[in-house]
């Protein structure tokens, strides 16, 4: 796998969006942490940031046979 990493770009105001699902995901507190210092910074949600990632995650996953 490679080292890519994801560039986040800060947000000039929040808006909603829609057309999205809603599910519960277990996470480390210390992974929520370092979301919320990265919302703050970014001026993004953490919503925006985890589906940004999943996104990322999706898009440059390879299955190992």
């Amino acid at each position: 796998m490679s080292n890519k990493i994801i560039k986040i770009s800060k947000k000039d105001s929040p808006r909603g969006e829609d057309g999205h699902k809603t599910f519960s995901v277990r996470i480390k507190e210390e992974t929520v942490n370092a979301l919320d210092e990265l919302a703050i910074r970014s001026n993004r949600s953490r919503n925006e940031l985890i589906n940004i990632m999943l996104e990322f995650g999706v898009e440059n996953s390879v299955i190992e046979e």
